[in-house]
């Protein structure tokens, strides 16, 4: 189950064509295609640091998954309790919730800052949900689908 949700996560993350990095250095991994040409009608809403700041959520998505599908790994070796890997769920997500906070914070684009807060006040629900796993599987696989729809310019 958790592997699936990787992957699902993984591929909805990233938009077709980018490359996400290394999210443990939090560092873009470098780019291979050309730059893109200028719109000749950009859009006044766009403002100039959008891209990055859905690129880092992206990042920041990509990351907290990974650590959730490593430490169900791990629980089965350390023979965790339910409470235990129910806590350790909690945390990642609540502190998910928080980094992207930090980058809606970020964001000059009032629609982009609007998207990442209610999106980390949704994650933020979920890690005090009742069943924390059962919120991944109903609502977080949606999550990543949504930011690359509407979190771009």
């Amino acid at each position: 189950l958790l592997a699936a949700l990787f992957a699902a996560l993984l591929a909805g993350c990233q938009a077709p064509g980018t490359e996400s990095g290394d999210p443990a250095t939090n560092e873009p991994a470098p780019s291979t295609t050309t730059a893109p040409t200028p719109s000749t009608s950009p859009s006044p809403v766009t403002a100039a640091n959008t891209v990055e700041v859905c690129q880092a959520v992206d990042r920041l998505i990509i990351a907290a998954s990974r650590k959730i599908s490593a430490d169900s790994a791990a629980a089965t070796e350390r023979e965790l309790t339910g409470e235990q890997i129910t806590a350790q769920l909690r945390r990642t997500l609540a502190k998910l919730a928080d980094q992207m906070r930090g980058e809606a914070r970020r964001a000059q684009d009032r629609e982009i800052r609007t998207l990442v807060t209610s999106t980390a006040d949704r994650i933020d629900r979920g890690s005090r949900a009742a069943r924390p796993t059962a919120w991944l599987d109903d609502t977080f696989t949606g999550i990543p689908a949504v930011l690359m729809r509407d979190c771009r310019p």
